[in-house]
């Protein structure tokens, strides 16, 4: 930009993500404060790719890079950020809706913050309410445990998600953020090296955030910088998600780890692999019955008739 604000190149991800994909894309070159958007198109439907270079070829801040086949989400961030132009790297999920003056206030509040900073937006539901995971605590053995096992509910534990906690009034210092709404500076971003593509989806943005704080940066929760999420979006086997967070939590575990702490993440990680995949298995039943279909019915008819489209 030239009125001394920083540059924000947005950077999206994307693997048969399906018609929102375009809403998204539309948002991000609507928004003023966004100077440029790069999609990173991991085996797009043909139709939908060709939809992309087409916009591609009208819209001069909008760049898609199509890779051939799913690459994954951490390397799909990476080929995105190294062709990015600005000063700031806005990271989106595929299926978001950013508002004007969102990545503005991302980078405003990045401005006082040590670097390698990292701003998470308040990521919400179709229906206004604040998105699991949008900011989280600290990811410990222990915490993965009760969080995936149910037994937070029961035990003095507390989940690492913090979306039914009362929202704060400014920015809030936290562990970490989600990927899904996400912004760092190029100097930080470069730093760290990016994101670890040894992550091929999920835990990636925890890894990354923790690796900032390691490093003396900052992670700051901005409530006041907010993007609509529908999730879950992509034409894949919630088995297969599953079993890739599964194994990026194992990967967390044994890479953050130090001394006893290894030894015992050596031990307990298959049974929070064993955990998430029976929550798998529970939620794709529920799924079959009915239930998650009817909530997105009726969140997508409220968030319809919030916007007057009713």
């Amino acid at each position: 930009m030239t009125d001394g604000r920083p540059s924000v190149s947005a950077v999206m991800v994307s693997y048969r993500t399906g018609p929102v994909l375009f809403d998204a894309v539309t948002a991000c070159l609507n928004a003023p404060d966004i100077a440029e958007l790069i999609v990173v198109s991991h085996d797009n439907p043909p139709e939908d790719a060709a939809r992309l270079d087409a916009l591609s070829a009208s819209e001069a801040t909008l760049t898609v890079i199509h890779t051939g086949a799913n690459l994954g989400f951490s390397k799909g961030c990476n080929i995105g950020a190294r062709v990015a132009r600005g000063s700031h790297l806005l990271f989106l999920n595929p299926d978001t809706v950013i508002p004007h003056g969102a990545a503005a206030r991302l980078a405003e509040t990045g401005a006082d913050l040590p670097e390698p900073w990292i701003t998470g937006a308040r990521i919400l539901n179709l229906d206004g309410s604040e998105q699991r995971g949008a900011r989280r605590g600290e990811l410990t053995l222990l915490s993965a445990m009760a969080g995936f096992s149910g037994l937070s509910r029961v035990l003095p534990v507390r989940d690492i998600h913090r979306e039914h906690e009362p929202v704060p009034e400014g920015p809030e210092p936290v562990p970490a953020v989600s990927g899904a709404g996400m912004m760092m500076s190029r100097a930080g971003f470069d730093a760290l090296g990016g994101f670890d593509e040894r992550y091929f989806l999920h835990v990636e943005d925890l890894d990354i955030c923790r690796r900032a704080r390691d490093a003396g940066g900052q992670v700051v929760f901005e409530p006041r910088a907010e993007l609509f999420h529908h999730g879950s979006t992509s034409k894949v086997s919630l088995f297969r998600v599953e079993w890739a967070k599964a194994r990026g939590l194992m990967r967390y575990f044994l890479t953050h780890a130090r001394g006893a702490g290894r030894v015992a993440a050596g031990i307990l990680s298959p049974l929070i692999v064993l955990a998430v995949m029976a929550r798998a298995g529970v939620l794709t039943v529920l799924g079959k019955l009915g239930v998650f279909e009817r909530r997105s019915r009726k969140a997508s008819r409220e968030a319809a008739r919030a916007s007057g489209a009713e």
